[in-house]
């Protein structure tokens, strides 16, 4: 591949893809905590884009040097984004559920369970090292940037999205936040298994 516009709309579409399921997270954050800072939101936008960034080109590093250990981790990964979502979502719906009737403060996102789910939406794109392979070092790393700054935008609108929804929905939000986070790794755990 050379520097063209191919690769560039190639970079933009497969950034689109990857960030899907981090949009998603976002809303349901944003949902979960309706009066979040804008400093927070690019804080969150910030660590799933560098999550996003990072993993393409730690699979184009596995590609380039222990590609037999990462093939064999591979079918692993439905596995792990479904466990961590799964976690993450049922502690948000039975947290919701147990403060039905109550007015409750939101349970705030801490640096730990971001990073959950950072990696957890972010541990497919390891395998579009694979497709990235044959581009030198600098376009690697150009690719991840791009794909890592159409995270950050996407997963800001989504946060933008949960938080003006939040503020309507009360505690059903982190009910809501909750079944997003497990439909998320239920869908990613099906794509990765059966298709």
């Amino acid at each position: 591949m050379n520097w063209s516009f191919i690769f560039f709309f190639n970079s933009i579409l497969l950034g689109v893809g990857l960030a899907m399921d981090a949009f998603s997270v976002s809303m349901a954050n944003g949902l979960n905590e309706p009066l979040m800072s804008r400093g927070k939101m690019m804080g969150i936008a910030g660590v799933f884009a560098g999550f996003q960034a990072l993993m393409p080109m730690l699979g184009w590093i596995c590609v380039h040097t222990i590609v037999r250990l990462f093939t064999a981790f591979e079918p692993c990964i439905p596995w792990i984004a479904l466990a961590l979502l799964a976690y993450i979502g049922g502690e948000m719906l039975i947290g919701g559920l147990r403060g039905r009737g109550e007015e409750q403060e939101a349970v705030r996102l801490g640096i730990g369970e971001l990073i959950v789910q950072g990696i957890a939406t972010s541990i497919d794109a390891l395998s579009v090292g694979f497709t990235i392979a044959d581009y030198d070092w600098l376009m690697a790393l150009v690719a991840s940037l791009i794909i890592s700054a159409v995270t950050f935008v996407i997963c800001m609108a989504g946060l933008v999205i949960g938080e003006r929804f939040g503020t309507k929905l009360s505690y059903r939000a982190q009910v809501l936040g909750g079944v997003i986070l497990i439909l998320i790794g239920l869908e990613i755990f099906v794509t990765g298994v059966f298709f």
